[in-house]
């Protein structure tokens, strides 16, 4: 039985806006993180997949820990992206309701500086950055973090490419007493030796179990595909999934924006979400996407870091990843807040080998999906025709007379008999190709 936040020492003006917040039970990561940052002075690590609640779990004793008798920057939170980080500002500020002397700043990057200049300018307790402007507000010397007390890195196990040049510098202004807590879900080599370079020798950790908890609720499974079925294959599946909300992850942004488009083609609602596009239009897509006016998110790895939707209810990873940490992160997109979820994996004959590197490193079992027979594929695609034909708008350049001759052509017709002619010459038009090819296979050749 979970242990209740009170008895972890969460105070009460905090328990009121988790109450309202309908959150009542601490997660396992919650529960082992919050009583030693509240109550210890060590350095701090832990280990828990995307979803579990980590923000809370630093966030809450933060906003705890603050004296609001001083009006200087007291912890300083990085997160690798701008979607994270705004993730992790409204989650403060929602936590903090019942704070108001508590004040909170987000300044990430992607929209303009100068009114986060001007906001630093007020009083700042908390201020939740990435890593590139907080340097650039460093240089500029428009941010004041020499007294702060707490560091926290979150998602660190992404952000050690852009931190590895930065974070010397964000180090170099904080003060050599300031607490270090770090947060990833994932424990690669580059992330112990982060904890080696920039903690003290005195560390605590905690984990949660990733076979236990870690993939909790995810139904892990690989579909296997020739190269030329396979965005067939996915459109059969996403039209299985009609309504439901998704994540497809490709490995580039080129692969990103040409599955976008075929699907925009066939009329899935779907949004295309890579780091080259404008945050004004990553923005827009997010919002869209959170709010269910699209159903399908087609994204690069870094491009999906805080995305917190909690109805997603399957991941597809359209390219195996490259590395274990990058597939816990995309799993880690559904099955949140409790909820089931699937992660479908994608693959040619040749990759099926890679799984059991997989399985053994995170402690999971992926289960054979079986891919729509030629029939199912057949219909899918008829659907999709047919569906392409319902949404297209009427082409007002076609004078009234023209228009009159072709409803003359069809006027005798009713819609059923109208609907059975369209459907049988699509299916002989899809017949075609197929029937020429058998012929000219057959056909003796000459000498």
């Amino acid at each position: 039985m979970s242990t209740p936040f009170s008895k972890l020492g969460v105070i009460e003006p905090l328990q009121h806006s988790l109450f309202d917040l309908e959150i009542n039970t601490p997660t396992e990561i919650q529960e082992k993180a919050i009583p030693i940052i509240l109550t210890k002075k060590d350095d701090f690590v832990g280990v828990a997949k995307t979803g579990t609640g980590k923000t809370a779990a630093f966030g809450l004793p933060i906003l705890q820990l603050i004296d609001t008798e001083k009006s200087h920057i007291q912890a300083v939170i990085v997160a690798p992206t701008r979607e994270l980080g705004q993730q992790i500002y409204t989650n403060l500020e929602s936590f903090a309701t019942n704070l108001p002397t508590v004040s909170i700043a987000s300044i990430c990057g992607g929209i303009p500086i100068k009114p986060q200049i001007e906001r630093l300018k007020k009083d700042t307790h908390i201020v939740v950055a990435t890593p590139g402007r907080l340097i650039d507000l460093i240089k500029r010397k428009a941010i004041d973090i020499k007294k702060a007390s707490y560091l926290v890195l979150d998602e660190a196990d992404e952000m050690v490419t852009s931190l590895k040049e930065g974070l010397d510098e964000i180090v170099a202004e904080l003060p050599k007493n300031r607490r270090t807590m770090l947060f990833t879900a994932t424990m690669p080599g580059t992330i112990k030796q982060l904890i080696q370079n920039y903690m003290s020798k005195h560390v605590i950790q905690v984990s949660v179990d990733m076979e236990t908890s870690g993939h909790q609720g995810i139904d892990h499974k690989y579909v296997v595909v020739e190269p030329i079925e396979k965005l067939e294959v996915l459109m059969h599946f996403l039209n299985s999934k009609n309504g439901e909300q998704g994540i497809i992850f490709c490995k580039t942004k080129a692969a990103v924006n040409k599955l976008a488009k075929n699907l925009a083609i066939n009329k899935f609602s779907s949004g295309a979400l890579h780091g080259s596009l404008s945050q004004p239009i990553r923005d827009r897509i997010m919002g869209q996407f959170r709010e269910g006016h699209i159903n399908i998110l087609v994204a690069t790895d870094l491009a999906a870091r805080g995305i917190d939707v909690k109805d997603i209810s399957y991941v597809i990873n359209y390219h195996l990843p490259d590395t274990f940490e990058a597939y816990v992160h995309r799993s880690g997109r559904t099955a949140r807040a409790g909820a089931n979820g699937l992660a479908l994996t994608v693959l040619q004959e040749e990759e099926v080998s890679e799984l059991s590197e997989f399985e053994n490193e995170l402690g999971i079992t992926f289960k054979k999906f079986e891919k729509a027979d030629a029939k199912s594929i057949e219909e899918n695609n008829t659907l999709l025709w047919a569906k392409k034909i319902f949404k297209t708008k009427p082409n007002h350049t076609v004078s009234p007379e023209f228009r009159e001759k072709v409803h003359t052509v069809f006027h005798h017709l009713t819609k059923e008999e109208l609907v059975d002619k369209l459907l049988a010459n699509y299916l002989n038009q899809q017949a075609t190709p197929t029937k020429e090819v058998n012929e000219k296979k057959r056909k003796p050749s000459r000498s």
